[in-house]
């Protein structure tokens, strides 16, 4: 008996060995796709070690926690010297092919998880975020022959087409004046499917069409906020810039692959998304004028689903411009659907507003009357009275008419001063949060002298126009964006999901933004932000179940090589971010305390870092 019970233990010793090895070699052959069979130590910095290492909540070996959650009892900042031996001395670099990686809008992640998807709905184009076990824990490399951008307002007109090596659309589009490809650079003439011979004409048009003042597209300040559905490469975003008005150019990542990338690295607000089956993520009643030319989508669908979306990001009085076939061809199909769609908004209480030639304009109402009016039953109805139109992460849409809220029929429209003064008058919607308009004005005060301190300490680094692109990574009422409106830059400002949803006042300032969970990637293309600012960020993760870590990582992709970091936060929230300067190949610009700006929030400190450039030896050899 003693001998059998040996033989049994030696077998069981010699099955758990292979299974240890097979397990192993799987981990190896897996993870080792993921960073590509190249040689990583040929790339110009070294990044040493290309062991699996843990990083945070998320890492590249398996999980020693038994529930893949960190103690609750521990603390990831404020961690005394001796406890950081699971910093990392460098982190891998991604494989090459991965250049262009957006992990929430990822389709090969989509078809590795065989997640189950309506291609018709463009389920396939809305956000699917990796879990944990996924993620790529990596450096994103610029693509061979990375330059830094060209500077605005010439980045307008033209890019370095080594930044965004794809040329396809100037090819498809060559008679629609999207883009030429001149040498080194692609340009951008300004044209577009419905404006082939420059978006500033076609705009005076619509100008004119809608008996604007003076011909102006802003109407005095009255038109503020545009939303542009289908944008392509954002020309028509581009060139409403010079009349003070400021669009959120709109695209899936579809077959016009780098469309919102090129928007971005012109210098032109842009952000990756889809009208599919969730609402876009902008609050009720945002912009003045939402814009579709020729953007190839059925309204009719689903009960009118999706242009009932517009309706409900429409202010009072906002148009849509609607250039299309459908506007003016006379084939069957085309009146077919002109002919439904007129019933659709009809009912919608929508009004012809102009229309000419290829395009039509539509006016939503001023006020709820028409819908009162309406014969009881009629479709599309108004939504229910417990539905929040401004909640919109991750909310799927409603075939419904959002109604105006006593204010807005009140006051027969926004009641929004004009811009530019909007920008500093108080929002009407303030009282929706409880907050007073000497609680406005003191917020605008202090961001004030905030931002007025970290030009100063930026001085040294930067010019007029060094920075174009701007996130304010965690918003409240966007008076960080406010005091830059005398730069030559535009804020994509992101309001917590988690938080008081304050971006309908982001929006009554006239400026613009998202909402957005930093505990997963943005919805943008690596390297698109010349300047991040963090106010309390890090601080804000660690009381979530996600990695700060990964956030690192997060930024480090949509940061532009040699652009910078403001972080606001608590001392230990800055020496944690200290230890991981070397691995992303960061280099830490000044330090300051914040009691001389802040007015409040004395004990924060004020951390401005610079991001490296960094190339591959495949980037090297381009570039010589």
């Amino acid at each position: 008996m003693r001998g059998r019970s040996d033989g049994v233990q030696k077998k069981r010793l010699i099955t758990s060995v292979c299974v240890v090895s097979i397990f192993l070699g799987f981990l190896y052959v897996y993870y080792g796709s993921i960073f590509g069979s190249k040689s990583r130590g040929a790339s110009a910095i070294e990044y040493g070690s290309k062991s699996l290492r843990r990083l945070g909540s998320s890492y590249l070996s398996g999980d020693d926690d038994t529930d893949g959650k960190q103690d609750e009892s521990s603390t990831i900042f404020g961690q005394e010297d001796g406890e950081d031996n699971n910093t990392p001395k460098s982190f891998p670099v991604c494989d090459d092919r991965h250049s262009e990686l957006i992990p929430c809008l990822d389709r090969n992640l989509i078809y590795q998880m065989r997640l189950k998807l309506d291609l018709s709905l463009m389920e396939h184009y809305e956000r699917h975020c990796p879990p944990q076990e996924r993620r790529y824990n990596c450096l994103i490399p610029p693509p061979p022959g990375y330059k830094i951008p060209i500077n605005w307002p010439k980045s307008r007109d033209e890019v370095w087409k080594a930044n965004i090596p794809h040329t396809h659309l100037a090819h498809e589009k060559s008679d629609q004046n999207w883009m030429v490809v001149k040498g080194e650079k692609i340009v951008f003439p300004g044209g577009g499917t419905h404006f082939h011979y420059g978006a500033d004409k076609y705009i005076a048009s619509i100008a004119k069409m809608l008996n604007f003042s003076n011909d102006k597209i802003n109407n005095e300040g009255r038109l503020r906020t545009v939303l542009d559905v289908g944008c392509g490469v954002a020309s028509f975003g581009a060139y409403l810039l010079s009349s003070d008005v400021i669009t959120m150019s709109l695209a899936p990542n579809d077959v016009h692959q780098n469309q919102i990338q090129f928007a971005l690295e012109r210098g032109i607000p842009a952000y990756l998304g889809v009208l599919g089956t969730k609402r876009l993520p902008y609050p009720s009643r945002s912009f003045e004028l939402a814009h579709c030319s020729r953007c190839r989508i059925d309204w009719l669908q689903r009960d009118g689903i999706l242009l009932l979306e517009l309706d409900r990001l429409l202010r009072p009085g906002g148009y849509f411009a609607y250039s299309s076939p459908e506007a003016y061809a006379q084939d069957e199909e085309d009146l077919r659907i002109w002919r439904e769609m007129s019933t659709l908004v009809k009912r919608m209480c929508w009004t012809i507003a102009s229309k000419k030639n290829q395009t039509v304009i539509w006016q939503k109402p001023l006020t709820n009357d028409c819908y009162m009016e309406r014969e009881p039953g009629t479709l599309p109805p108004l939504c229910r009275s417990d539905d929040d139109p401004d909640k919109v992460w991750g909310v799927p849409m409603e075939a419904c008419i959002t109604p105006y809220s006593d204010h807005d029929q009140r006051v027969k429209g926004s009641g929004l001063a004009p811009w530019p003064s909007r920008l500093t008058a108080p929002p009407p919607r303030l009282a929706d949060f409880g907050y007073s308009n000497e609680m406005f004005e003191k917020d605008t005060e202090v961001w004030q002298r905030r931002v007025e301190s970290y030009w100063s300490l930026l001085s040294s680094k930067i010019s007029s126009n060094t920075l174009r692109n701007v996130m304010d990574m965690k918003t409240n009422m966007g008076s960080f964006a406010a005091a830059l409106k005398d730069k030559d830059v535009w804020v994509m400002n992101v309001v917590p999901e988690d938080g008081p949803n304050t971006l309908k006042l982001i929006y009554d300032r006239g400026l613009i933004g998202t909402v957005h969970d930093w505990c997963q990637a943005f919805s943008t293309y690596p390297r698109t932000f010349d300047l991040l600012h963090a106010w309390t960020v890090f601080s804000d993760i660690e009381k979530k179940d996600c990695s700060p870590e990964d956030l690192l990582i997060e930024m480090d992709r949509i940061l532009r090589p040699t652009g910078f970091i403001i972080i606001r936060d608590k001392q230990p929230v800055i020496d944690f971010i200290k230890k991981y300067l070397a691995a992303l190949h960061w280099e830490a610009v000044t330090t300051a305390d914040s009691s001389s700006d802040s007015g409040q929030d004395g004990d924060d400190i004020v951390f401005v870092i610079q991001k490296k450039l960094w190339l591959t030896s495949g980037s090297l050899r381009d570039s010589e």
